[in-house]
């Protein structure tokens, strides 16, 4: 059985996203990618320098086999990955109208990955990892998805696993009602978590990010991160409330995936065991290249890469000849 430092799970689709900026309608090519909130944050925390699983259902199709194999080749074990016959992979389209206006259309309800079950996890393959990386996602799919994303959490709570949670709300998925009480459950049950502060909101029904943070925090007995876009990012822990300023993106490209950068860069930063401001300014930084670049992977850096790109010294970043 292979060791890893973090297990996450979740649905991976095919992306197709054109090259040109133009409406679906009058788009005739479709340049291939994978999308998917887990496998970016794995792909992202293997370029920087770490061990990653990844579980998912694909289907038994060309898709899956693509998926399958791209996460795979971007160092991600997926060996505890299934296959099944009797659903598609999902299927994902980026419609981008100018660099501000991307509208995202899903072709995944009843996708192989919304078949998932609790079963089909492997409990010793999680125990032996030291994070679990969950989102708001995977549980909005189907029931059975929210019951396998309970499970690995209930596994992870069994063996001492650090659980961090990026709430990663998809309206589109399903109904706020539910979507509220489904975040709000992970979130009691997380030592992390990670929203946007429009996500925190809605959680938590509060406007202000220290009264947001405050109130996920659960009187400062989890850390709570809270993404803000340009200006950076807010911590807020037991001993710790701060500002943590974010980097300047001369161009916005394409802006998801930001926050998957994000959620990969807090994770390396509890692996190597890092002040949480040296942490949080490092998953900035990996946020701001993110959206630089188009498609979901893409910008996602090495660590030598990221480094390079926080140093102040304007000569690093030089073209070398």
């Amino acid at each position: 059985m292979n060791q890893v430092d973090v297990f996450t799970l979740g649905e991976t689709m095919v992306l197709f996203q054109p090259e040109q900026m133009a409406p679906l309608d009058y788009v005739s090519h479709f340049p291939k990618k994978i999308g998917g909130a887990e496998s970016n944050v794995a792909i992202g925390l293997a370029r920087l320098g770490h061990s990653v699983g990844w579980f998912s259902q694909l289907g038994e199709d060309p898709f899956g086999r693509y998926v399958h194999k791209t996460i795979r080749g971007e160092g991600v074990d997926v060996s505890t990955c299934r296959f099944t016959s009797e659903a598609p992979t999902g299927l994902l389209f980026k419609e981008q109208l100018s660099p501000e206006d991307l509208n995202v259309y899903y072709y995944r309800q009843g996708s192989a990955a919304s078949l998932m079950q609790p079963g089909q996890l492997d409990e010793d393959y999680i125990a032996q990892a030291k994070i679990l990386h969950v989102t708001g996602i995977t549980p909005a799919l189907s029931e059975s998805g929210y019951q396998t994303v309970m499970k690995a959490i209930q596994i992870a709570e069994e063996n001492g696993l650090t659980i961090v949670f990026d709430p990663n709300l998809r309206l589109k998925l399903w109904t706020e009602e539910k979507a509220k009480k489904v975040l709000n459950e992970i979130a009691s049950k997380a030592d992390v978590i990670l929203p946007g502060l429009d996500e925190g909101q809605f959680m938590t029904g509060l406007k202000h990010v220290e009264e947001v943070a405050e109130q996920l925090s659960d009187h400062g007995n989890k850390t709570v991160i809270i993404k803000l876009g340009s200006e950076g990012s807010y911590i807020h822990t037991k001993n710790q409330q701060s500002y943590v300023h974010g980097f300047p993106v001369k161009q916005v490209v394409d802006p998801v995936g930001a926050g998957d950068g994000f959620a990969a860069g807090v994770i390396s930063g509890l692996l190597r065991e890092e002040p949480i401001e040296t942490t949080v300014r490092r998953a900035n930084a990996i946020g701001a290249m993110v959206v630089g670049m188009k498609g979901d992977i893409e910008g996602l850096p090495s660590f030598y890469a990221v480094e390079r790109f926080m140093s102040p010294n304007e000569e690093h970043r030089d073209v070398k000849r």
